[in-house]
Formats: C-alpha cells, sequence, structure tokens
C-alpha cells in the first residue's frame, strides 16, 4: 500500500496551530493530475503545520474502503477522499458520518454530494463548466475555420467517474443548443479511462477504421496527449484537426506550445487540495462549511497559455 506521510512530530506542531490533529487522505490514484492535487494538499498541510497521512488507493473501491476503515480505527479527526468510483461514496460517508468522523471529497464528485451531512463537503469544480468551455471553443475554432458542419471524435474516460459524464454531456448539451454555430457529427464515441495509452490504441484504431475528424474532444489532458501521438505517428499534419482536453498540465501546455493540442481547461489542483485540508480543519474544529466549495475552470488556449505553465 502506497503511503505518504507529513507531520511525524506532531506534539511539536500543535503548538503552532489552531488543529494539529491527524487528517487521513485515500487518493484515488497517482495520475499526473491527481499527483498535482496531492502535492497541493501535502503543501497546504505543510503551510498550516497540519499532519496528514496520504495513502492511495490504485483504482480499487475495495481497498479505498478499507483506507477509510483504517482511518477511522486510528481515530482520526477528519478524512479527505479522492474517490475512485464516484457512485460508490455511500459506504464511507455512512461510516465516517456514524463515527463522527468529519468527511471531505475532492475533485471528484460523490454522488450523494446533497447528504453529506453537517460534518460532509465537497471541494472541487463544477463539472459543467469544463465540457462546456472546452466545447465552445472548439466551436469557436471550427466557425473561424468557415465550417458550419464538423466531424468529431469524442474520448471518454472513466465512466465511473462523474466528471467523464459530466464532461461528456456537456459536449452534447453544447452542441444541442445554439451557442455552437457548427453542427458538430459525431462520428464515434468511446472510453480510454483517462489514460494516453489507451486513448492512443483508441485512436490508432479509428484511424484504421478510416475516421478523419474536425476535432476531437477529450475528456482529459492525457486522452489528447494519446490521440495526438497517435495521429502523429500516423503522419496527419496537426494543423488539420483540432484536439481538446481538460485540466491544463505541464505535458498537455508543452504540446500546446509545440502547436498539437487547441484547447484545454485549467482545473486549480492546487486550489482543490488547499481548499480540502481547509474545509477537513473547520469541520474538525466543529465550525460550519457551506457545500459544495467552488474553485472555478478557466479556459486555456495558445493566447493565454503562459499564465498557466507553472500552476499544474
Amino acid at each position: 500500500m502506497k503511503k505518504y506521510l507529513l507531520g511525524v512530530a506532531i506534539s511539536a506542531l500543535m503548538a503552532g496551530s489552531a488543529f494539529a490533529g491527524d487528517i487521513g487522505v485515500s487518493m484515488a490514484n497517482s495520475d499526473t493530475f491527481l499527483t498535482v492535487l496531492r502535492k497541493g494538499i501535502e503543501k497546504s498541510a505543510a503551510d498550516a503545520s497540519q499532519p496528514v497521512v496520504i495513502e492511495i488507493a490504485d483504482d480499487d473501491v475495495n481497498k479505498q474502503l478499507s483506507q477509510v476503515q483504517n482511518f477511522i480505527a486510528a481515530k482520526v479527526d477528519a478524512i479527505i477522499v479522492n474517490p475512485v468510483d464516484t457512485s460508490a461514496t455511500g459506504p464511507m460517508t455512512k461510516l465516517a458520518n456514524d463515527a463522527g468522523i468529519p468527511i471531505v471529497y475532492v475533485n471528484r464528485e460523490p454522488i450523494d454530494v446533497g447528504a453529506l451531512g453537517a460534518k460532509g463537503a465537497f471541494v472541487g469544480s463544477n463539472e459543467v463548466d469544463s465540457g462546456t468551455l472546452e466545447t465552445k471553443e472548439v466551436c469557436r475554432i471550427l466557425k473561424e475555420a468557415g465550417k458550419t458542419e464538423a466531424g468529431i471524435l469524442i474520448m471518454v474516460g472513466d465512466l465511473a467517474n462523474q466528471a467523464a459524464v459530466m464532461r461528456t454531456k456537456d459536449i452534447h448539451d453544447v452542441n444541442a443548443g445554439s451557442e455552437c454555430g457548427v453542427k458538430l457529427n459525431v462520428i464515434d464515441e468511446q472510453t480510454a479511462g483517462w489514460d494516453p495509452v489507451k486513448a492512443q490504441d483508441l485512436m490508432t484504431n479509428w484511424i484504421a477504421a478510416g475516421h478523419k475528424p474536425d476535432a476531437v474532444i477529450s475528456n482529459n489532458d492525457n486522452m489528447a496527449i494519446g490521440a495526438i501521438n497517435a495521429m502523429k505517428a500516423a503522419g496527419w499534419d496537426m494543423k488539420s484537426v483540432i484536439v481538446a482536453g481538460v485540466d491544463a498540465t505541464q505535458e498537455a501546455l508543452a504540446y500546446m506550445k509545440a502547436g498539437d493540442l487547441d484547447v484545454t481547461v485549467f482545473q486549480n489542483a492546487a486550489a482543490q487540495g488547499g481548499g480540502a485540508v481547509e474545509t477537513a480543519m473547520k469541520l474538525a474544529k466543529g465550525e460550519a462549511v457551506t457545500s459544495p466549495v467552488w474553485v472555478p475552470f478557466e479556459l486555456v488556449t495558445p493566447a493565454n497559455m503562459d499564465q498557466y505553465t507553472t500552476k499544474n
């Protein structure tokens, strides 16, 4: 079991902090974005002299549930969870509530977000905005190029994750409305599980099937990068296809600087991590919080990418 420990000298830290009880943190995995999120939690905790124990669930729902159970048995003062499966958060919420321990979900919106109770909260970004910002910018570029109709391929994340479902819905909602100005014809839509290797394989299969899209709209940057690598391996001119993602990771911005990625959406991992720690500390002290705690998404294009090169 992967584990990260901060604040070992708890007694020394208690003198300099209004709240210095342990916070247990369970992260779904260690992918590019979630690593930045974890580091945001670590930095915020360190800045607040707040001891945290961080464990990685390796995308295993049962392992994550066990981690939460272990945190409760260890009598931590608060728990932060980045859920593996957003539809399976109910049992973790109940365990924490029954034990009287605050639980804060971060980044991935739990299915029971409206029933977390007085000692529960969600800190993240509103996914209604992520796929909407992404798709509207794709529409703008297509319209500027004189297109009235365009073929698109959609790369979907892990369907056990609310973000994947919502970002995909956003694409269809923008297309169904009047704001796009271009008719988007969906050639195909498949999941690549947030993974760049799976996305590269999927795009390779699409190319072999003869699909030639005007745009590839991906639920995250990792999959967009996988799609780009497949298209470049096939000898495609990247100026002929628009590629969009979400997260504005450092790797994605390098692809944007090279002219391969056209659109991404900044999701502030550091602010989410810091917000989760702050919210957990407040709840542990018995303070009331308003949930959800929203951290805004921001559109990133080649025109403003320099503002984001050191953020994620």
